[in-house]
């Protein structure tokens, strides 16, 4: 029988036990460790692509401040200094990347005046040639390849159509000059929405197209052909 002071002392003995802790492996607890710093709840509040982009373009403007106040550049001619390195970086992305362009929508028809015939667009795209005007002539003479082929019932008359349409609708029923009309018509996109230059080579080139085009005969589709035969 155990006394009152022996139950008192083997009080602490069992709790000792009860808190020893428990030795997890360094491999598993790191598991868990990065299992639980996952959860999308401790990341609501972290900065998106863009922000951190923009955290880092200022830590480059801080660091160059910094650089030019170590090497003695202060004041104006310090300003100086860091407007011409950011100038450079924009021009060398500038040059890097070129201009953005932009990708004809729904609203961007090839047509953008009243109706005109084939031949008065070849007219105005001659007359823009002569003055050396290479991105009025290249569109006013894709335009007038479409209208062509719209006389000429090759293609069906369509308002809103855009040149990649009137190219790839063209270009089944001529495949050999399926190529240079997809062609012919991202010239018309590059120099219309993307800011691109036109020249005297892009113009003779849709000139020689359309030329040839007004000789082409459609093909018709193999199942036409057998019932015509």
């Amino acid at each position: 029988m155990l006394s009152a002071g022996g139950a008192t002392a083997a009080g602490p003995l069992i709790r000792a036990s009860d808190d020893v802790p428990v030795d997890i492996p360094r491999v598993p607890a790191r598991e868990a460790a990065e299992r639980e710093l996952s959860d999308p709840r401790y990341h609501e509040n972290d900065p998106n692509l863009l922000e951190r982009a923009l955290d880092r373009f200022w830590d480059w403007v801080g660091g160059v401040f910094e650089g030019a106040a170590g090497a003695g550049i202060g004041g104006t001619a310090g300003l100086v200094v860091i407007f011409l390195v950011v100038i450079a970086l924009f021009a060398a992305l500038w040059w890097r990347l070129g201009r953005p362009q932009r990708t004809p929508g729904p609203t961007d028809s090839l047509f953008d005046a009243g109706p005109r015939s084939a031949a008065e667009h070849r007219t105005a795209a001659e007359e823009h040639a002569a003055a050396a005007r290479w991105n009025q002539a290249v569109q006013e003479r894709m335009r007038a390849i479409v209208r062509s082929l719209e006389e000429r019932a090759m293609l069906a008359p369509r308002p809103g159509r855009t040149a990649d349409e009137a190219a790839a609708e063209a270009g089944r029923s001529l495949p050999p000059h399926a190529d240079e009309l997809r062609a012919a018509a991202r010239a018309f996109d590059d120099i219309t929405y993307g800011g691109r230059t036109g020249d005297r080579q892009w113009y003779e080139r849709l000139r020689d197209l359309d030329l040839e085009l007004e000789r082409a005969k459609p093909q018709l589709p193999e199942a036409a052909q057998g019932a015509a035969s």
